[in-house]
């Protein structure tokens, strides 16, 4: 498989941890928060998902605190080129050299550590040639600071570009059931390049955890009310997929959270999903997919059922979608 889930020899399932600080409503108490890294880490998780933008760079400061004396047991992905700006208060996409070598440091004194085992360009910069942002982290592989270059929400093309400046270790992107994108052309080039296919939100954002019920439950500030998929009209659409979804859920022997990981798995041998939770009993769930098998019949049967033309509404606003590189579906 990949060194992202060799090099410790754990399940090919990681722990994303932008939800205990950010973008999902409250975050979590800091004792709850590292409670709960302790438990991820107990029951078997190994590769742990951070970045700068988390919280303002408290996701890091916590993963920090929690994991450092662990850190010998455990692979560390951070990311780059998009933080809250400190004077304005919003997001800031930013992948110039250095911007991202200022970045390193700073995600090095966050994490209390001297090497970081993975670190992606967050977005690509519209500004900034993606030549000269891999450059930029090639130089601090020179130095040790970190151990790989990967790179999240970016096409194919960008990815081959980038991988002819330097090694791309993974590329991450949403992908799940109900987010195919990764299908049009980069889940084939990084098998390709031999590169890590990283998969976040592979729950749909809780959807397909079935956990979900009304959009009106989220909190104010939750970031699933500005996606068209939980707007009111589309997401009563997209309930009406889950009555199927748990039957098969329920003949495979598993829980739907659990099916949707299965599905995942099942698309590649060098896919790492890396769901995120607050909850201790959903991170014990979501690990134990690792050993759901799914037939090609069962396969065959989701891929039908939940697809880009059966989900209703885009994956995301405009507003974000102009922050991402990824190939889209015609309409």
């Amino acid at each position: 498989m990949t060194a992202l889930n060799t090099e410790f020899n754990h399940p090919g399932i990681g722990f994303g941890c932008m939800n205990l600080s950010h973008a999902y409503g409250v975050p979590l108490p800091e004792d709850d928060a590292i409670q709960a890294l302790h438990a991820a880490f107990d029951m078997g998780y190994r590769h742990f998902d951070t970045a700068t933008l988390y919280g303002g760079g408290k996701n890091e400061q916590l993963l920090g605190k929690a994991l450092k004396p662990l850190r010998n047991d455990i692979f560390l992905a951070s990311k780059g080129g998009m933080q809250i700006g400190e004077q304005s208060g919003l997001k800031e996409i930013n992948g110039c050299p250095t911007t991202l070598q200022q970045q390193v440091e700073n995600s090095l004194r966050r994490l209390q550590v001297d090497h970081i085992d993975l670190y992606y360009l967050h977005r690509l910069d519209p500004n900034t040639p993606i030549e000269e942002s891999v450059g930029a982290l090639a130089e601090m592989v020179k130095a040790g600071k970190i151990g790989a270059i990967g790179l999240s929400e970016v096409s194919a093309a960008t990815l081959r570009r980038a991988h002819a400046i330097h090694p791309i270790a993974a590329l991450q992107t949403e992908y799940s059931l109900w987010s195919r994108n990764a299908e049009i052309a980069v889940l084939q080039a990084t098998r390709e390049l031999g590169t890590a296919f990283v998969a976040f939100s592979p729950l749909a954002r809780g959807f397909l955890a079935d956990g979900l019920q009304e959009v009106d439950s989220l909190e104010p500030k939750d970031i699933r009310r500005n996606m068209p998929r939980f707007h009111p009209d589309n997401f009563a659409a997209n309930l009406t997929l889950l009555d199927a979804f748990r039957l098969v859920a329920k003949r495979v022997g598993c829980t739907p959270a659990q099916l949707s990981l299965a599905w995942v798995c099942a698309q590649g041998d060098h896919i790492v999903p890396i769901p995120g939770t607050r909850s201790v009993a959903h991170m014990q769930e979501n690990l134990q997919a690792a050993t759901v098998s799914l037939s090609a019949d069962v396969i065959h049967e989701l891929n039908q059922l939940i697809n880009q033309q059966t989900v209703s509404g885009r994956r995301y606003n405009l507003a974000q979608q102009v922050e991402v590189d990824t190939e889209e579906f015609a309409e």
